[in-house]
């Protein structure tokens, strides 16, 4: 089961909705999945960074699990094969982030993709970002560094609890993080609105399929170390990474 039609179906089958001739919504997505839109876009985001949860958003704690249970050279290593863990396709149907649903999760949602937006999303016409091809890495019991990651993470809570209950224990990991392989970007405005996208270039190959005054249609296609924008998170008390 690869195509999007089939993943569609699936998903809408799941989730007991009814998708006819649209893409899922990222909503519809996210919620099948159990994804959630990271806060920032960077490519040195790692699995098993540290996330807080405020109720409303995540936030990074700007720490990493191994920086806790590894040191010197082994730190580097483990850092090393993170770095590389292999992105598979996630087997999700592409999908669409509407003008509303950008406007939901925040203003600064096309920046994930590395898209800068001049001017409100609110005053377009129209504005949707689609997402193509995405991938994922994870980390997980039977492969490195997973395996050693989980061995010295018991050894951890045990010997060294009180730094564990404090950073970890009630935080959140990141166990899967989500990459695309292209995003689509069509904004429709008013004349003389100004409103605006722009790109950054690097390890980015930007198609003009139109771009006028009030209808524009780029293609991103990225390359190298891209940004994950979505992840699974994992309360540290529930990390094993099954």
């Amino acid at each position: 089961m690869e195509n999007n039609q089939d993943l569609t179906d699936l998903l809408a089958l799941d989730l007991g909705i009814n998708i006819v001739n649209r893409r899922p919504y990222a909503k519809e997505v996210f919620k099948w999945q159990d994804m959630d839109l990271l806060p920032h876009s960077s490519a040195d985001t790692l699995l098993c960074e540290i996330f807080e949860w405020n109720g409303r958003n995540w936030r990074t704690t700007e720490n990493n699990l191994i920086g806790f249970l590894f040191s010197g050279d082994i730190l580097r290593t483990v850092k090393e094969q993170l770095i590389n863990t292999p992105k598979h396709p996630a087997l999700i149907p592409d999908f669409e982030f509407t003008k509303d649903s950008m406007v939901e999760y925040g203003l600064s949602l096309p920046s994930l993709f590395n898209i800068g937006v001049n001017g409100n999303i609110k005053n377009a016409t129209s504005f949707s970002v689609r997402v193509n091809g995405v991938t994922k890495s994870r980390v997980t019991n039977i492969d490195s560094p997973g395996i050693e990651i989980l061995k010295n993470y018991s050894l951890f809570t045990q010997s060294k609890s009180k730094t564990y209950r404090k950073n970890i224990k009630f935080n959140y990991l990141s166990t899967s993080l989500f990459y695309a392989e292209s995003v689509e970007i069509f904004l429709e405005k008013e004349s003389g609105v100004g409103l605006d996208v722009s790109f950054q270039t690097q390890n980015v190959e930007v198609e003009a399929k139109i771009d006028t005054d009030t209808k524009k249609h780029f293609v991103l296609k990225y390359s190298g170390n891209q940004a994950p924008f979505a992840a699974k998170f994992t309360k540290g008390k529930d990390f094993n990474i099954m």
